[in-house]
């Protein structure tokens, strides 16, 4: 079986999958409509809901990449992670920051493996076409709309319960940290200290919610990464603590999906676009890095609007366009 893949359609969708994984508008969703929209041997050659698809092999074959990126980018936070797993099994405990994270991850990422391997097949030759694809994009943006909409009530609920005495109390420190190049200096640091503490502390439960919203990542245009925050953010987490954790949660599931389809590729799947898949590879790795360094600054203070509205601008331009 011969595959039909241009290096520029390796080119784009590599680019695409790589950026569009991390930011919180759905790769799966990009894979499905960049070729429908433009048409033509697009349409026919990248088609994700085919039975035996090259493409999807292709496409699957690209998480590595982005799996690795990621992992290269969180490299320290990985390190410390497998320590305080090896540690917390070695001395049968589980009471450091890095040893709670470490098993949170582990049992989080669960539920979305079962699903994957149950219902991944069903639903993507189901729903993986352009007109289903374009509507789960705007979800996907309502979805974010309204994660937003959460946070900002419960900031104006804690803001109308602040007290004066608070206030004033708080505005004194300010002014004292304001005056202070050693506790201004500090801040930075101590913000980022109580993100990785704030993860570590997760109950259960809030956890197992975050981690198994990504199985509405199945259905392509709901995206994985923005599943993860808006349901951080329902469940009392900031920008910054949704996102981190979404990355941190994406790493394993990832990396997994590809290596399972690693096989597909060394087989007939992968005859005519070896070449392709690693020129795709790296542009998707490279794209990846490119877009964790930036959400993860971007995320420390700004929202998901933007995203939404992308998802639904786009998806209902590409509702239109797909079914002219």
């Amino acid at each position: 079986m011969t595959a039909h893949l241009g290096w520029l359609e390796a080119s784009v969708i590599g680019l695409a999958q790589g950026v569009t994984e991390l930011f919180p508008v759905s790769s799966l969703g990009h894979s499905v409509l960049i070729p429908a929209i433009i048409g033509g041997s697009w349409a026919r050659d990248l088609n994700v809901s085919d039975a035996e698809s090259p493409y999807l092999a292709f496409i699957v074959g690209l998480h590595v990449a982005t799996a690795l990126a990621l992992i290269i980018y969180f490299w320290r936070d990985w390190l410390s992670i497998l320590k305080g797993l090896m540690t917390s099994i070695r001395y049968r405990r589980i009471t450091e920051d890095n040893e709670r994270l470490g098993w949170l991850l582990v049992v989080c990422t669960i539920p979305v493996g079962i699903a994957g391997l149950l219902l991944e097949h069903t639903l993507r030759t189901v729903l993986a076409k352009p007109s289903p694809t374009a509507i789960f994009l705007i979800v996907n943006g309502f979805i974010l709309f309204a994660s937003e909409k959460w946070k900002q009530g419960r900031a104006a609920a804690a803001a109308g319960a602040y007290s004066v005495a608070n206030h004033n109390e708080s505005t004194v420190a300010a002014r004292s940290a304001a005056g202070s190049p050693e506790l201004a200096g500090t801040q930075s640091v101590a913000v980022i200290d109580e993100v990785d503490h704030t993860l570590s502390r997760l109950p259960l439960a809030k956890a197992l919610a975050v981690g198994a919203a990504q199985i509405l990542a199945l259905a392509p245009g709901i995206s994985r990464s923005g599943a993860a925050m808006a349901t951080g953010l329902f469940r009392g987490l900031s920008h910054e603590a949704a996102a981190r954790f979404s990355f941190l949660l994406a790493t394993p599931v990832i990396l997994a999906a590809g290596v399972l389809k690693v096989p597909d590729l060394m087989g007939p799947l992968g005859n005519g676009i070896r070449g392709q898949v690693l020129l795709g590879s790296l542009l998707s790795g490279l794209a990846a890095y490119v877009s964790v360094r930036f959400l993860s600054r971007y995320f420390e203070n700004r929202s998901l609007r933007p995203f939404a509205w992308y998802c639904v601008v786009g998806g209902v331009a590409a509702l239109i366009l797909v079914n002219r």
